[in-house]
């Protein structure tokens, strides 16, 4: 049977934490920051969890694992 590919995309998106988590970019971060709040710019660049609904899809994708 075949290995299976890590999707390159997902892998540079994505990068995994110490205990196990995934660490992600904000979205709504490259332009147009004056319809943005100071706050939620400063907010926006500190990086964000994937949510645990999400968790088991992105890990398969980013170790390539079926």
């Amino acid at each position: 049977m075949p290995k299976f590919k890590t999707h390159r995309a997902s892998a540079k998106r994505f990068k995994r934490t110490a205990s196990g988590l995934l660490k992600r970019g904000h979205a709504y971060t490259s332009h147009r920051f004056h319809g943005k709040t100071k706050k939620q710019r400063r907010q926006l660049r500190k990086s964000g969890l994937v949510s645990t609904s999400d968790m088991r899809r992105i890990k398969k994708m980013v170790s390539g694992i079926k």
